[in-house]
């Protein structure tokens, strides 16, 4: 790519980055900032999240908790209920569940876009051709889900024996059979997976309307680029796990960047030329006037680990000097920071990462560890920082209806 004929700077790139997160006040995001409770505002408030991104990566550790999914709404929405975290995927409403990011909750609009990886995935990416191998465990699958309605990944085991039926055979399966587009995913209930039909799941309207491999790549691509503001090639490929396509990336955006979509923008580099990156013009607007805002500082907010913001560890380093780190397969004798940390977002800053392990049945959110950014053990932190800090774990421990217990 030629040089950009436009280019940010990294503080106004880091803003709209939290700009369009959501994670900035709502005249700058266009979000809602508060949602209380889980009813219907709450969820509508939730899905114009999702909306945002584009994505809801799903993951299982709890321990903080809250899921990342249901804490990634609860750093946007003050207030929110966090089984309304786990309820999103539910009849009717326009979101589906897929390889996105990682598995995830979409959209239902972007259902279209995803075409080229439901052909793809007849073959399943770790297992192979599992569907070929085992075209009985599918058929009789699929027979036993069209007579008998939804079936659990846990309640699999309830016919038959060995061979075919085969619980673990089956859950692969399952799985693949999703994967390819002739299951769906109704809705999941304590995080367990209920398999459906397809067409019972996602309205003919959607189904009928699949989108050529160029135009899904166009319409995922600027999706990615709606939700993170300004990104690299790289990034924007990476949102949807895009590999092994760079002709087809390359012509989508610059496709994009004909129907005025999109444009170049490189992201200053003291050391040397721009980091070559994309961005809307609208988006590059509201950049410029982002910069010479002042964010608060004192109003901290804890993010999950997988946010939005973060899962890109090069990005968040260029953009927030942060090395996120994630230490849930280190052994306990090598972590740094804990088992599953939070980062503290204050202003347009990560000040800190904080371990927090809930304990329900003691009513107690528990803090293992505490590390801000810059730790000196010969200064205290900034009092700014430590009100930021403050503020997240109760702003957390209040969603969760616990009480907040330093480690004794």
């Amino acid at each position: 790519m030629p040089l950009a004929p436009e280019t940010i700077t990294t503080r106004a790139a880091r803003r709209l980055a939290l700009a369009r997160a959501g994670l900035l006040k709502p005249e700058w995001t266009g979000m809602p900032a508060r949602a209380s409770g889980g009813g219907k505002r709450a969820r509508t408030a939730a899905l114009k999240i999702l909306d945002r991104f584009g994505y809801l990566q799903l993951d299982t550790v709890a321990v903080a908790g809250a899921r990342s999914h249901a804490l990634v709404l609860m750093s946007r929405l003050e207030g929110l209920d966090p089984a309304l975290g786990e309820a999103l995927l539910q009849p009717g409403e326009p979101v589906f569940e897929y390889w996105g990011h990682e598995a995830c909750w979409l959209p239902l609009d972007l259902y279209p876009a995803f075409e080229f990886r439901r052909q793809e995935f007849r073959v399943h990416p770790w297992w192979g051709d599992l569907l070929g191998a085992h075209p009985e465990v599918a058929d009789r699958l699929l027979e036993r889900i069209a007579r008998e309605g939804p079936l659990r990944s846990v309640d699999m085991d309830g016919a038959g024996g060995a061979g075919w039926w085969n619980l673990k055979t089956m859950k692969k399966v399952a799985t693949a059979l999703w994967s390819s587009g002739e299951l769906a995913i109704l809705e999941r209930r304590n995080f367990q997976r209920s398999y459906d039909l397809v067409e019972r799941v996602i309205p003919s309207s959607v189904r009928s309307r699949p989108l050529p491999e160029a135009e899904g790549l166009q319409a995922l691509l600027l999706r990615a680029l709606e939700g993170h503001g300004w990104a690299t090639t790289g990034t924007l490929a990476a949102t949807w796990r895009l590999r092994n396509r760079q002709a087809g990336i390359k012509n989508a955006l610059a496709a994009l960047r004909e129907q005025g979509a999109i444009l170049p923008c490189g992201l200053e580099n003291p050391k040397g030329r721009p980091t070559a990156g994309w961005i809307r013009p609208a988006d590059l607007d509201l950049a410029g006037r982002l910069e010479r805002v002042r964010p608060r500082a004192d109003r901290g907010v804890l993010l999950s680990p997988f946010d939005p913001v973060l899962w890109d560890r090069a990005r968040t380093a260029r953009l927030f000097g942060f090395d996120q780190a994630l230490e849930i397969f280190k052994p306990a004798s090598q972590r740094v920071f804990g088992y599953f940390c939070l980062p503290v977002l204050a202003g347009d800053a990560l000040v800190a990462r904080v371990d927090l392990k809930a304990e329900r049945n003691a009513g107690r959110l528990r803090v293992l560890s505490l590390h801000h950014e810059g730790d000196d053990p010969r200064r205290a932190p900034d009092a700014a920082v430590k009100e930021a800090v403050r503020h997240a774990i109760a702003r957390h421990a209040a969603a969760l209806g616990l009480d907040v217990r330093t480690r004794p």
